[in-house]
């Protein structure tokens, strides 16, 4: 059928569902990992191990997820019955991941953190897999797509933001009546509010892009059952294109560098800059209007620059900005007297350009997702969105688990105690932190940029391969 134009209630509808996906994420790269090792006692090696095993687990069921929502056949849809059932599991899990019963024990808490991120994952899996998907079908026009994007990466730094902003803001307040992020008791009501908000806006997504159903990509009339072999063939198919190699080398590198920079966040702000939680939630602000500001001056930028050139940028900047604070200090430019307030003062105008770069970056690489899966239909003859966004998330988040584990042996080998209250940890300690931090992030980002420059779909290409694609599709009707 022809598709009627998409409204702007479609656009909403579709990107406030990155709502839920930004929650956990925030929730995860700032509190997890320290309320299981710092607040609960777990040692890094088992916190960071059972990040790493629920990530790796989580990964491989990305590209099945994509394979199920592909093959989909129902009244409604390949992709919304998925995003509608997955709602509840979702945030039920989020609500029982931090709140572990007492008395469990050191391999009572690794048995909890690690099936409860699991469990928290492969909900997110089963939604957002198809969610995403979703966006590469909703146009094939080349800009509209970016603005699809566009407000998927908008509603997902609102959700990224908001984690991080009721915790330090709402329930992780420092005070009387609480103690702050070591305030065990106050996690539980915490991410029972993050659970609610999950539900609401993965339905409200599903519910809103409803009458879009009739319009989208059905699966193929000869449907092969699902099986092992078909999954492998399929995740293979999508491998082939050198289009999506490249990109899909450079994502694994960069989330093992994303891993390692979102778990030892916390211990960094806390022990290495001596911030206190309202001065940890004020970084918030300036990291989310980078990102929004980021997010549409690279978009209309994208008229006049490849899609290449927005990405290496966008990763180049993020990466430089959100390690140089840590560098300056131990080259001994920035004084190790510095005083809470100001380290606040600068790590905020660091993470404002890192952010901004990152809106970038994101914003082109998930537009250019939508190109590839162009080029995958005129290689091949299937649309198979599902598939190579469910093995993009496989790269993103089995290496954003290496990070997660690299980070939690990291503090081990350099002997960070656990439970440690800020000013208690050696200095020398705090020292090997921040040399964990940026020097190790820098390094990473080189290998990453060296794979993301090789990336070779260009517009003129694109512009090449959509006319041979639309001619194969009118010889087809004929």
């Amino acid at each position: 059928m022809q598709a009627p134009p998409l409204h702007l209630g479609h656009k909403l509808a579709y990107g406030v569902g990155q709502v839920a996906e930004g929650l956990k994420n925030g929730a995860f790269e700032t509190f997890l990992l320290f309320y299981y090792n710092q607040v609960l006692g777990l040692p890094g090696t088992l916190s960071g191990a059972a990040l790493m095993i629920a990530l790796i687990f989580d990964a491989v069921t990305d590209p099945l997820a994509g394979s199920l929502s592909d093959a989909t056949r129902s009244r409604w849809g390949r992709r919304h019955p998925w995003m509608v059932a997955a709602a509840l599991p979702l945030g039920l899990a989020m609500f029982a991941l931090f709140s572990p019963p007492a008395g469990l024990g050191t391999w009572g808490l690794f048995a909890w953190l690690t099936g409860g991120a699991i469990a928290v994952r492969g909900a997110m899996t089963l939604y957002h897999v198809p969610h995403n998907a979703l966006g590469a079908e909703l146009s094939e026009d080349y800009a509209e797509r970016t603005r699809v994007v566009g407000y998927r990466v908008v509603f997902g730094v609102i959700g990224l933001g908001l984690a991080p902003a009721l915790g330090f803001f709402v329930f992780l307040r420092e005070g009387p009546e609480g103690a702050g992020i070591q305030d065990h008791a106050a996690y539980t009501a915490y991410a029972a509010a993050l659970g609610v908000l999950m539900v609401l806006t993965v339905w409200l997504s599903a519910f809103g892009t409803w009458s879009r159903i009739p319009y989208l990509a059905r699966p193929s009339e000869q449907h092969e059952a699902f099986s092992a072999s078909r999954l492998l063939r399929e995740v293979r198919s999508a491998l082939v294109g050198s289009s999506f190699t490249v990109l899909f080398l450079g994502v694994i590198v960069y989330f093992v560098l994303r891993g390692l920079q979102q778990s030892l966040g916390l211990h960094l702000n806390a022990h290495f800059w001596g911030l206190s939680s309202d001065q940890m939630g004020t970084l918030i602000f300036p990291t989310m209007i980078g990102f929004l500001v980021g997010t549409v001056v690279w978009a209309g930028l994208a008229s006049r620059l490849e899609k290449r050139t927005i990405i290496l940028a966008g990763t180049a900047l993020f990466t430089v900005m959100v390690a140089l604070p840590v560098l300056l200090r131990l080259a001994g430019v920035l004084p190790e007297t510095l005083s809470p307030a100001t380290a606040t003062a600068i790590l905020a105008g660091a993470l404002l350009v890192a952010a901004f770069g990152a809106g970038g970056s994101v914003t082109a690489f998930n537009s250019a997702m939508a190109d590839i899966t162009d080029e995958h239909e005129l290689r091949t003859g299937r649309r198979q969105e599902g598939i190579y966004f469910g093995a993009l998330a496989f790269a993103g988040k089995s290496s954003s688990g290496i990070g997660h584990g690299v980070a939690g042996v990291g503090l081990d080998l350099i002997a960070f105690p656990t439970n440690a209250a800020v000013g208690s940890v050696a200095p020398e300690v705090v020292r090997n932190l921040g040399i964990l931090y940026g020097p190790g992030l820098l390094l990473l980002a080189v290998i990453s940029l060296a794979c993301m420059s090789r990336y070779r779909l260009t517009r003129a290409r694109f512009e090449a391969l959509r006319r041979e694609l639309e001619a194969r599709r009118r010889g087809a009707s004929a």
